[in-house]
């Protein structure tokens, strides 16, 4: 009886030591930060996503003005099919080739709505139309919660490969595959910060 309390108690003993030594060497900050990564990038992803949707219908409002340009809107609509057919999955924050891929097939599409509203300004009645104008608001709005994303995702990744890349935690990382995650460059940052709309059904006849 007694050498069976005495083992339970090693035992007892032995998950209590193996769970403080896991929480002094980062094990549960890992954890936890990995979550921040993972809620910070959805929120990214769902913001990207409410700017696909409302890409078809500043396409569709453009398309009925008059000799508008076609190679702008052309661009706008291949930049958003080649962004969404981009699969993001989990893996992909780990992935630094398919995090870049995605990065710069945003990157396109911020770039081509970017030329959009500038050609715009050369319509004086596009600029009147308030359908149109309605959509740039939303646009712009959307655009400036997916900067806002984008640097809470930045700045969860900081955090995150920091603790990866320092010692001791850097020992743990290793031990549970806590590989450093890929982060947004600068590259094109200036580039996001603009909205779209688009939607690609034939305008309504006048």
């Amino acid at each position: 009886m007694t050498r069976s309390i005495l083992s339970r108690a090693s035992a007892w003993l032995a998950a209590l030591g193996a769970a403080l030594a896991l929480s002094g060497c980062g094990y549960n900050d890992f954890q936890r930060l990995d979550e921040q990564v993972k809620a910070a990038w959805s929120e990214v992803l769902n913001q990207y996503q409410r700017r696909a949707d409302l890409i078809p219908n500043i396409v569709s409002t453009v398309k009925g003005e008059r000799d508008f340009e076609q190679e702008t809107l052309t661009k706008v609509v291949e930049a958003r099919a080649k962004a969404t057919s981009i699969q993001v999955t989990p893996e992909t924050l780990n992935n630094p080739e398919a995090f870049n891929k995605f990065q710069q097939a945003q990157g396109e599409l911020s770039s081509a709505l970017s030329r959009l509203m500038a050609v715009v300004e050369n319509y004086p009645n596009l600029k009147a139309n308030q359908a149109f104008q309605d959509l740039r608001v939303q646009l712009e709005g959307t655009e400036n919660r997916i900067t806002v994303a984008r640097g809470r995702y930045v700045k969860a990744v900081q955090d995150y490969n920091v603790l990866a890349r320092q010692f001791p935690t850097n020992l743990t990382a290793m031990l549970f595959s806590y590989s450093v995650k890929p982060n947004f460059t600068v590259e094109n940052e200036a580039a996001i910060a603009r909205p779209p709309t688009v939607s690609f059904d034939k305008p309504a006849s006048k």
